[in-house]
C-alpha cells in the first residue's frame, strides 16, 4: 500500500503541475500579462511546485532531512540529468543574458546556502542549522531575483503591441478551476510522497537524506524533465534552459527560505558533499555555456554520465 501511495503521489504531482502551469498560463494570457513574464515565473515556478510542496510538508512534519536533500537532489538532477538529456535531444542555445546573469545567480544562491548552513565551521557552534533568520536572508535574495525578472519583462515588453482579448465567464471559470485543481493535486501528491517515502526509508534501513536525494528528488523533478524535453523537441531551447535555471533558483531561495521559517532545518553532515557537487555542476554548466553559446550533444552526454556516477556514489555512501 505504501508503494501505491508513493506512485499515486508522483502521478498527482506531475499531473497537478501540468494543470497548474496550463491553467495559470491561460489566466495570465487573459489578463494580458507579457509572455516573457509568464515563462520566467509561472513555467519555472510551476514545475518547481512539487519540490516546494514536498519540502514544506516535510518541514511541517519534522522530516527536515527530506526538506534539504530534496532541494539539493532536485537541483543536481536538473543541472546534470535534465540539461544533459535535453541537450542530447536538441542542442541548447544560451542567450548571452542568461550566461551573464542567470546562471551566475544560481552559483551565488548555491554558495549563499553553503555559507548559511556552515555554522560549525564559521561560528563554532555544536550543530549546523538553517535558522529562521537564514530563511529570511534566502527570501531577500529571492526578492532581488524577482525584481530582476520583472525588470526584464518590463524592458522587453512591446508597448506598441495591444492585444484585444474577448473572453466569456465560462472560459475564465474553466481556467481558474484547472489552476486550483492543479494546485490541489500538487499539495495532495506532495503529502503522499513525503509520508510514503519516509516509511519506505525506515522499512529498508535507508536514511531520510538518501531517500530525499534519490526517490523524492527524481520524482519531483519529472515536471522539469518533461517540460524541458518538450521544449527541446519544439526547438525552443531557450525555454528549456530557462526553466531549469529558474527552477534551481526557486528551489534554493524560496523553498528552503519558506521551509526554514516554518521550522529551523538541522543539516546532516553528509549533505555538504552534495552541496559541493551541486556547485561544481553549476560551474560546469556555466563553462559549457561559454562554448559557442550552446550546450551540445557531447556536453549533454557528459552531464548525464556524471549524474549516473553520482547516483551510484550516494547509494554506496548510505
Amino acid at each position: 500500500m505504501t508503494y501505491i501511495l508513493l506512485l499515486l503521489g508522483f502521478v498527482l504531482l506531475i499531473k497537478g503541475a501540468d494543470y497548474f502551469v496550463s491553467g495559470s498560463s491561460k489566466v495570465a494570457s487573459l489578463l494580458q500579462i507579457p509572455p516573457l513574464l509568464v515563462g520566467l515565473t509561472i513555467v519555472a515556478f510551476g514545475t518547481g511546485a512539487p519540490e516546494a510542496t514536498i519540502s514544506i510538508i516535510a518541514a511541517l512534519e519534522g522530516s527536515t532531512e527530506v526538506t534539504i536533500s530534496n532541494v539539493v537532489g532536485s537541483n543536481i538532477i536538473n543541472t546534470a540529468l535534465v540539461v544533459g538529456l535535453t541537450a542530447v535531444i536538441f542542442p541548447l542555445k544560451v542567450e548571452s543574458q542568461t550566461l551573464r546573469k542567470e546562471i551566475p545567480f544560481v552559483m551565488l544562491a548555491s554558495v549563499a546556502l553553503l555559507v548559511l548552513m556552515s555554522d560549525m565551521q564559521l561560528q563554532m557552534t555544536e550543530v549546523n542549522v538553517i535558522t529562521r533568520s537564514d530563511g529570511i536572508i534566502l527570501l531577500l535574495f529571492f526578492a532581488i531575483f524577482m525584481y530582476y525578472i520583472f525588470e526584464i519583462a518590463r524592458n522587453s515588453r512591446d508597448k506598441s503591441l495591444e492585444v484585444q482579448v474577448k473572453t466569456s465567464k465560462k472560459e475564465w471559470g474553466k481556467n481558474i478551476t484547472i489552476t486550483i485543481a492543479g494546485l490541489a493535486g500538487i499539495i495532495l501528491g506532495g503529502y503522499f510522497v513525503v509520508e510514503s517515502s519516509t516509511t519506505i526509508a525506515y522499512m529498508m534501513g535507508m536514511s531520510e537524506t538518501l531517500v530525499g536525494l534519490t526517490i523524492v528528488a527524481i520524482g519531483s523533478s519529472l515536471p522539469e524533465l518533461i517540460t524541458s524535453i518538450t521544449a527541446a523537441l519544439k526547438k525552443q531551447s531557450e525555454i528549456a534552459l530557462g526553466n531549469i535555471v529558474g527552477s534551481n533558483i526557486f528551489n534554493i531561495l524560496f523553498v528552503l527560505g519558506i521551509s526554514s521559517i516554518i521550522t529551523p532545518l538541522p543539516v546532516n553532515s553528509k549533505i555538504f558533499t552534495d552541496i559541493f557537487i551541486m556547485i561544481l555542476l553549476t560551474v560546469a554548466l556555466f563553462l559549457y555555456s561559454r562554448t559557442r553559446l550552446c550546450i551540445g550533444k557531447y556536453e549533454g552526454l557528459s552531464l548525464s554520465f556524471i549524474y549516473v556516477m553520482y547516483l551510484i556514489y550516494v547509494i554506496i555512501r548510505n
